[in-house]
C-alpha cells in the first residue's frame, strides 16, 4: 500500500492547514520507525515500513499527482490511499471513501489526472473560510490557537486510522474511525 500525505514543501508552509497531510506522514513515520528510501527520480519524501509505503511529494500541492505515479510506477503498487485537508468539513472532523470528485482541491485533481479516481482517501476537516474568496489565504494559513491544542490527539488519531486500513476494509475503518462532528472547546 502507498499512504500519500498531501502538502507543501519547507518550512513556510509547515504548519498550514493545507498540510495537515504532511503531519499525519510524519507522524506515521515516527510511529513505525520507517526507513527512508533514497531517490530523486520521485519527487518526494519516499519512506517504507513493512511492505507499505509512506510519501510526502515534494512537487507542491498542484503536481502531487506526478510523484504519486512515480512511486506507484516504479514499485506497482495498487493501492493507494491519499490523506488530504477537506474545505467542505468543519474543523476536526475525519471521513473516508473511495473515489469521488476533487471539490477543488488541487492536489486531489493533479492525482485524478495521473493515477485516476481510484483510491481511498482519508478526509481530514479544515473547515471553510467567512468568504469564498478567502478559501487560498484559509488553506495557507496556520491553525488556530484552540485548533493547534487538539491537533496531536487529532493526528494521532487519524494515524490509528490509516494504519487499521493495512488490515481492515475501508467500510470497516470507516465506520469505527469516523468523526462526524468535532466540539473545540
Amino acid at each position: 500500500m502507498l499512504i500519500v500525505g498531501l502538502g507543501n514543501p519547507g518550512p513556510a508552509y509547515a504548519g498550514n492547514r493545507h498540510n495537515i497531510g504532511f503531519m499525519v506522514i510524519d507522524e506515521l513515520i515516527r510511529r513505525n520507525s520507517a526507513q527512508k528510501l533514497s531517490s530523486s527520480s520521485f519527487n518526494g519524501e519516499l519512506f517504507k515500513f513493512s511492505n507499505h509505503f509512506l510519501l510526502k511529494p515534494l512537487t507542491y500541492m498542484n503536481l502531487s499527482g506526478n510523484s504519486i505515479l512515480a512511486v506507484k510506477k516504479f514499485y506497482k503498487v495498487d493501492e493507494v490511499v491519499v490523506i488530504h485537508d477537506d474545505l467542505d468539513l468543519p474543523f476536526g472532523t475525519l471521513r473516508f471513501k473511495h473515489g469521488g470528485g476533487h471539490g477543488g482541491h488541487n492536489g486531489l485533481k493533479s492525482t485524478d489526472q495521473m493515477i485516476s479516481r481510484d483510491y481511498a482517501r482519508v478526509r481530514l476537516g479544515i473547515g471553510k473560510p467567512e468568504h469564498k474568496g478567502e478559501v487560498a489565504s484559509h488553506v495557507l494559513s496556520d491553525f488556530s490557537k484552540t485548533e493547534t491544542e487538539h491537533l496531536k490527539t487529532w493526528i494521532s488519531y487519524t494515524c490509528e486510522a490509516v494504519e487499521s486500513m493495512l488490515e481492515n476494509s475501508l467500510e470497516d475503518v470507516s465506520s469505527k474511525y469516523t468523526i462526524k462532528k468535532f466540539q473545540l472547546k
